[in-house]
């Protein structure tokens, strides 16, 4: 089931009984159990008091207004080009039949094919959905790569799912879209809940219907095409953007006090990172708790613990301490690295921390926003500060196309000089229209995909 709408008629999702066929239903919001036994990089904190979706169409409707674009362009570009949700059914390794929900939001194509993750998550929905479909946009166009903006997801808790019955998931949401996604269409990645062997599933059922192509989804194992360095790619962004605002106030890693918020993926590849280049981790959480060393924390023996434990909790090179006190720590640096709207106005105020890296996706709410700007707190928006990870699969996406693999070395040194790039960018346009780096980067990406746009033949 395709179903197209534009942006005023998106509802909220609204509980689903079960039906009375047998069938479990699963999905949107329905599962808030804690994931103990899949490490995520998150943890509860207060949830954002602004939708997600409204916070982003703030964000570009202020670019619009500071790049004074005609109002029916801004409202084309608003609009999703398409929107995608399916009912996905396998039988489970028991025998019974269970149902899920299934999304992909394609929001523009004007720069390139459409791209973003797919992730398994209880609280997937159309707006989360949405929104970070259109971030995508503005974050590829950021990074000023050939692509647009996409994001998928399933409602389901990997962590209760066997392999065999996420790979049948997998499996039945790509027979779903496999027509609506594409080497040159819509290029699908690993996102929350999902990694390299979800890609492998994807590629594996496209290719059933469309013959091989590795260059349909990034993020892949190397076996298949996958690029080398792409699973610290996020969390080497991370470092590269960090280093760059840094100089850019006359300070360096070395010394810098660091808390990680999430030790996921890119929080764990940021903080080892950082740690390796004479950043000082105080501070650590993920799912399993939170934990704190004001002399600095062993990344690699937490490293090692977190893998041997499912987590940080019971690291004995520091303290545990309250995972909700994490983002108010004394540091010389933030970095939320887990879920979004983890910073809102009921923590602002207590944030100490004189920089903040959006390591995560729409960390923090436009009323933290403008509390931590009066406070003199500098934000290095998600937009730039977490776009290492796409960028590296461009990188894969060229590989796979041209049929010609590059050296880890290579795909490092490139991405440096994609993320130095992208800083400069972002503040020559906070210099052209006197605002912060967030509306730096918003009114960069805006910008340019506003003028691919145009150039392609727009008319209102």
């Amino acid at each position: 089931m395709v179903v197209l709408r534009t942006l005023e008629t998106l509802d909220r999702p609204h509980a689903m009984d079960p039906p009375d066929d047998g069938v479990i239903w699963w999905g949107l919001a329905q599962l808030k159990r804690e994931r103990s036994d899949l490490n995520l990089g998150l943890y509860t904190v207060s949830r954002p008091t602004m939708n997600a979706l409204v916070a982003t169409n703030r964000n570009f409707k202020l670019a619009a207004r500071l790049l004074g674009l005609d109002s029916k362009l801004e409202k084309s570009l608003l609009i999703p080009f398409r929107e995608i949700k399916v009912e996905c059914t396998i039988p489970k390794d028991d025998g019974t039949l269970a149902s899920f929900v299934g999304f992909r939001v394609q929001h523009d194509n004007a720069r390139g094919p459409m791209k973003g993750g797919i992730r398994y998550h209880p609280e997937v929905d159309p707006d989360e959905v949405n929104a970070l479909a259109q971030l995508m946009t503005w974050k590829t166009a950021v990074a000023n790569i050939p692509y647009g903006g996409a994001k998928g997801g399933i409602g389901c808790n990997p962590g209760e799912l066997s392999l065999s019955e996420l790979e049948r998931l997998t499996r039945v949401f790509t027979q779903k879209i496999h027509d609506l996604i594409g080497v040159s269409t819509d290029v699908p990645a690993p996102d929350m809940g999902t990694n390299s062997q979800t890609m492998a599933w994807i590629l594996d059922e496209y290719s059933k219907f469309h013959g091989y192509s590795p260059a349909v989804v990034t993020g892949k194992p190397t076996d298949l095409g996958g690029s080398l360095g792409r699973d610290a790619a996020t969390g080497r962004g991370v470092l590269f953007a960090t280093e760059a605002l840094l100089h850019e106030h006359g300070k360096s890693i070395a010394g810098q006090r660091f808390v990680v918020q999430g030790f996921g993926n890119v929080g764990s590849w940021a903080a080892q990172l950082i740690s390796e280049h004479g950043g000082k981790i105080v501070a650590v959480s993920d799912i399993t708790g939170a934990i704190k060393n004001s002399k600095g924390i062993d990344i690699p023996s937490l490293l090692k613990h977190s893998v041997e434990h499912r987590g940080v909790k019971g690291f004995n090179g520091a303290d545990p301490i309250d995972p909700k006190s994490i983002l108010v720590e004394d540091c010389d640096v933030l970095i939320p690295a887990a879920l979004g709207g983890v910073i809102n106005r009921e923590n602002a105020n207590e944030i100490k921390a004189k920089f903040i890296i959006e390591a995560a996706n729409h960390p923090t709410d436009p009323e933290a926003d403008e509390i931590l700007s009066k406070k003199g707190v500098v934000i290095l928006p998600d937009i730039y500060a977490n776009s290492g990870g796409v960028t590296v699969s461009y990188f894969e996406w060229v590989q796979n196309i041209q049929g010609f693999m590059w050296d880890e070395e290579k795909v490092n040194n490139e991405l440096r000089t994609y993320m130095t790039r992208g800083f400069k960018d972002v503040k020559e346009m906070c210099r052209t229209h006197n605002c912060d780096l967030r509306m730096g980067a918003f009114t960069l990406g805006v910008n340019r995909v506003a003028r691919a746009t145009v150039l392609r033949g727009w008319e209102a």
